[in-house]
């Protein structure tokens, strides 16, 4: 990707368009960064293979409904005062953009297209989906809380991204209802605190790329290949286990810091009956990355008679441990600062 000057622009385009979403002062403002960056990622997603064809015009068509939805309901907003009834009118507008910005994060019940675009895409343009790409509609969701409807919004994301990922095969769809279960942390630390969700998107974000790169590198896109990959070096295949269960929020890893400032809030927000059902649902997230982490050490565990050995760029292979060693042991390095100061 990094080579093709084009794409290089494209990427350029991204970032910028994002700026101008959370930088908008006005719906309108923001509504064109959204499409901007929308008509930058396409091409990013479109690899000459049928697969990605398939997931860039499945994303195009979700993405142009949910814009075209935000911007009529953008165009209702400024002639509101116009109407009569203005408070009901007010509250209809207001779940209609919610609607159409849950369903460009790709958040339960608007998930429908994101597990299917996701399927088709290169690791890299799969992490920009799962991260980059949530960053605009976020913001703008922070703007227009509408705590009926985000509330059941986070109750259906926790709970079909930990369901569905429990018989998924495919790395890319189990990251991608993963990512759906997370969407439904963030919203909820939305919910309680302001400012809270950028913490949890950073940490998030930090966790997905520490993993990508890994299944990138290696080119992983299902379960099966991960149990026979590791026999030439032990340390990786351990450290890559180990970032699984930090994303799936096991306590003594980083993945832990996230959720335990949300549950945090909840409990002082006396949120207990939310708080219950989604660390219900991240038991059951963790059970299907223990699933995998069992098989791959215990069952499907033997040594190799003949010894081959894969090469690899040595530095990537200290930046990765470096990157492992943090997302591992940094719950303990945080508390540890903390503590001084």
């Amino acid at each position: 990707m990094f080579n093709n000057s084009s794409k290089i622009l494209f990427i350029f385009i991204l970032m910028t368009s994002t700026m101008i979403t959370i930088s908008a002062n006005s719906w309108l403002s923001a509504w064109m960064g959204l499409e901007i960056n929308l008509l930058s990622f396409i091409p990013l997603m479109s690899d000459n293979n049928l697969m990605s064809n398939e997931s860039s015009l499945k994303y195009f068509l979700t993405q142009a409904l949910a814009s075209s939805i935000l911007l009529f309901s953008t165009i209702l907003f400024m002639y509101k005062n116009n109407f009569m009834n203005q408070f009901y009118l007010t509250n209809y507008i207001n779940m209609m953009m919610l609607s159409s910005l849950l369903m460009k994060s790709g958040a339960a019940p608007f998930h429908f297209w994101f597990p299917n675009v996701m399927e088709g895409l290169s690791w890299i343009n799969a992490l920009i989906l799962m991260t980059w790409q949530k960053i605009g509609p976020l913001m703008l969701i922070s703007y227009l809380i509408i705590k009926f409807m985000l509330f059941w919004c986070i109750l259906l994301s926790v709970i079909v991204g930990a369901l569905n990922g429990l018989n998924q095969t495919s790395l890319r769809k189990l990251m991608t209802f993963s990512s759906i279960n997370h969407l439904g942390w963030m919203l909820m630390s939305m919910y309680s605190n302001e400012s809270l969700w950028i913490t949890y998107f950073l940490f998030y974000s930090f966790l997905s790329f520490n993993l990508v790169f890994m299944f990138n590198m290696f080119k992983l896109y299902h379960i099966n290949q991960l149990f026979s990959l590791f026999f030439f070096n032990k340390m990786l295949k351990f450290m890559l286990f180990l970032n699984l269960l930090s994303l799936g929020g096991l306590p003594p890893f980083l993945g832990f810091i996230p959720k335990w400032l949300t549950i945090q809030y909840l409990t002082f927000n006396n949120q207990f009956f939310m708080l219950t059902i989604m660390i219900i649902m991240s038991l059951i997230t963790l059970y299907f990355y223990l699933r995998l982490c069992y098989t791959a050490f215990m069952l499907n565990y033997f040594e190799n008679n003949w010894i081959f050995k894969i090469y690899w760029n040595n530095f990537l292979m200290y930046l990765y441990l470096f990157i492992s060693f943090i997302s591992t042991f940094g719950l303990f390095i945080i508390s540890f600062i903390y503590y001084l100061y």
